[in-house]
């Protein structure tokens, strides 16, 4: 075991001030933008559902639901849901936020490799996110085996804040494709749109290089105990 100041922490000190921040930028952001108003005046459920007749999505439902961000995407009933600011706002935050749950709903229908990739990941996720770190603790009092065990079922997790990244960045561009292409946003709001989305990506950002980083310090945690 390891007793007071354990130095691989060191390594995780870069992705830590990277996720403090991102969450601090994607929050400040999105309140910004959240009081600029787009000039067509759609609110952001009518951009969903523009974005989706669009493409030829018809059996995509458009849901309100509560909570601060929380819109996403659900692909397993195929529902796109959207916070009241996003769903009932008219402001660049709102269309852009919306048009970005659409990029997911498109990849769906398209079926995106990335996505269906991490799809396939998430029971993984899920179960690693839940078992690696009593494995690995156990690791560290009973016996190594324990601990390689809990550092693969981390790497699953890992590997899902990864393919998340391409996921998310496709998004993006597919909703600033189909703002400007539908008139939705004037040219000189979709670099408004852009810092929208580039500040929402860096919390994928930050969250796959803490997850990298932390596999790493557990590796060399493990080679320090052999």
């Amino acid at each position: 075991m390891y007793y007071g100041f354990d130095p691989t922490f060191i390594l995780m000190i870069p992705a830590i001030i990277l996720t403090l921040y991102a969450q601090m930028k994607v929050k400040t952001t999105f309140e910004k933008y959240l009081r600029v108003q787009s000039k067509r005046g759609y609110t952001g459920a009518q951009v969903a559902e523009y974005m989706l007749h669009s493409n030829g999505i018809d059996n995509v439902r458009i849901e309100m639901v509560q909570g601060h961000l929380s819109d996403h995407y659900d692909p397993r009933s195929k529902v796109l849901r959207l916070s009241r600011d996003v769903y009932a706002g008219t402001s660049i935050a709102s269309v852009s936020v919306a048009a970005h749950e659409v990029g997911h709903a498109i990849q769906h229908a398209h079926g995106y490799a990335p996505l269906q990739i991490r799809s396939m990941l998430v029971p993984v996720a899920n179960l690693g996110s839940s078992l690696a770190w009593i494995f690995i603790m156990a690791g560290f009092i009973i016996s190594p085996a324990f601990l390689d065990i809990g550092i693969l079922l981390f790497l699953g997790a890992v590997l899902f804040q990864i393919v998340t990244l391409p996921v998310e960045f496709n998004a993006s561009s597919r909703a600033l494709a189909g703002l400007e292409s539908g008139s939705i946003v004037y040219p000189d709001e979709i670099r408004y749109s852009k810092r929208v989305l580039n500040a929402a990506a860096l919390t994928y950002v930050a969250a796959a290089a803490a997850a990298v980083m932390q596999l790493i310090r557990l590796l060399v945690l493990r080679n320090q105990r052999d």
